[in-house]
């Protein structure tokens, strides 16, 4: 066994999962790091699936009636359990997922993090009390558990966007079941582990309230279609939320869709360059340029134009792509082959269609020809065409002139996606027009920073092709609960509203 495999048996063993979860199964796990096998995890059966989830319903038919500030109680435990393992767990990301271990551990702070705002939370899930016509009356809304929530995650994020939901449908009183991306599902088995000693160790959480389901489409469909699953919070790309979505919508059932991005910045002649360039950066190559969130497309006004691209040329050159385990290292691999060669069919286009590209080739790494590391590629585009609308889930970054604002807004905006975006400027009109209503078209609109890297507090999400779902901040958690308006009568007579008359004898 390699040194990196026997590295994660380590992790997971310390975290009390079973040596034969992952170490025997159909499913074969691999690191982007060198491309080797890391385990061998077990498909979950289509009958397993629907067990899991009827028990996952007879816990939440328990958990729901347990205060809100006691579920927080729980949240919380299950926080410091993250806090006390966030190392090893973070190390695990990398392993899996292959990002830097700053970025690995940043995701297990935002586990972290969200546990303390969902406990919190669990003291304000609060309604209305509304203003009745009726004489003698009350009116108010009240917010009530929903039932079983289901949750698919992507390889980018293994777990911290599983954290977003689960933290949040758990505090509201949900029981949560997980199918996590069958790239990633080691990060899973080891959360679902943390989950289960905090539960052991808090002692009253009912048995089932999470669990993991490990496998691929057929899996993930199996819980779309369950009829005991209210809610399904899905991650991943728009052409799965076309599948998700309409399967939920038959059976009434809720959705929150978390889709593709392809994400803008306009740099006005106002901006403060040195700034924007290190904005820029992160956002564009963190993560190896495979996050929902990643900057795709820099807009930039044409009288600073040469002078930008030059000191991104520089960056772009200089940008350490290597092992994510090491120190120094910015850029860790792809997530496999097929990654890789979207990312050159992407370059190959733009090349056809006039552009130049700088960077964007394999770095070879011996002893490592089945991982696929790139240098991030700097494309200039004459123009934004249909390669640069399409989402590439890669470290590609279009650049592309404009003349005045409204053009780039115009530009900004002509895209399928509507996730995240930026604008650089010190001028406070181009600012202020850019949130505003004729402004950015998405749902995370930032100025003077990159469009990647969102913090827990806001609701994190965003329009048109990237699905319309919220999750984790603000007041998201009213997805995951239902809603009922009561009125009480405290009087004798029987007032009907809009002033209805029907009078019948005692």
């Amino acid at each position: 066994m390699s040194t990196i495999a026997n590295d994660t048996a380590e992790i997971l063993t310390a975290f009390g999962v079973r040596k034969e979860s992952f170490s025997s199964g159909d499913f074969c796990v691999r690191t982007p790091i060198t491309g080797e096998t890391i385990g061998q995890v077990q498909s979950t059966a289509a009958a397993e699936v629907n067990r899991r989830i009827e028990a996952a319903q007879a816990a939440f038919i328990e958990w729901r009636n347990v205060p809100a500030p006691k579920r927080g109680e729980f949240i919380l435990k299950f926080g410091e359990t993250l806090r006390a393992n966030k190392e090893r767990l973070g190390c695990l990301v990398t392993i899996e997922a292959g990002k830097i271990l700053s970025e690995g551990l940043g995701e297990v702070q935002e586990m972290i993090d969200v546990c303390i705002f969902a406990a919190g939370l669990s003291r304000q899930l609060h309604g209305l009390t509304i203003a009745t016509e009726r004489p003698n009356h009350r009116m108010m809304e009240t917010w009530h558990p929903l039932g079983v929530a289901g949750i698919i995650s992507a390889f980018n994020f293994p777990v911290a966007v599983w954290a977003w939901n689960a933290a949040l449908a758990l505090v509201c009183g949900n029981a949560i079941v997980w199918k996590p991306s069958e790239k990633t599902p080691l990060t899973a088995l080891a959360t679902q582990a943390l989950f289960e000693k905090a539960a052991a160790d808090f002692g009253g959480a009912p048995q089932n309230l999470s669990s993991v389901l490990i496998g691929s489409r057929g899996v993930g469909e199996a819980l779309v279609d369950h009829p005991l699953v209210a809610l399904v919070s899905a991650t991943g790309s728009t052409g799965m939320g076309r599948q998700v979505g309409p399967r939920l919508a038959r059976r009434f059932a809720k959705s929150i869709l978390e889709l593709g991005g392809n994400n803008a910045a306009i740099v006005c002649p106002s901006a403060d360059l040195d700034l924007t360039i290190r904005a820029v950066a992160f956002a564009a190559m963190g993560t190896a340029g495979q996050r929902c969130t990643t900057l795709r497309r820099l807009l930039v006004q044409e009288s600073i134009y040469g002078g930008l691209l030059a000191r991104l040329k520089q960056v772009w050159a200089s940008v350490a792509v290597g092992d994510p385990r090491q120190p120094g290292t910015l850029v860790g691999p792809l997530i496999d082959g097929q990654a890789y060669e979207s990312m050159q069919k992407a370059l190959q286009e733009a090349r056809a269609a006039g552009a130049s590209v700088f960077g964007g080739e394999r770095v070879c790494i011996e002893g490592r020809d089945a991982a696929f590391y790139v240098k991030p590629a700097l494309v200039e585009m004459p123009e934004q065409n249909e390669t640069v609308k399409r989402e590439t889930f890669a470290p590609i970054l279009y650049v592309m002139r404009y003349r005045d604002l409204e053009e780039a807004i115009r530009i900004h905006n002509d895209v399928p996606q509507g996730l995240a975006s930026s604008i650089f400027t010190n001028d406070l009109r181009e600012a202020e027009r850019f949130l505003s209503a004729e402004g950015s078209d998405c749902g995370i609109a930032n100025v003077n920073i990159g469009p990647s890297g969102a913090e827990i507090g806001g609701a994190f999400g965003g329009e048109k092709e990237t699905g319309g779902g919220r999750e984790s901040g603000s007041d998201v958690w009213k997805f995951y609960m239902r809603r009922a308006t009561n009125t009480i009568n405290y009087g004798s007579e029987l007032p009907l509203a809009q002033g209805v008359q029907f009078e019948i004898a005692p």
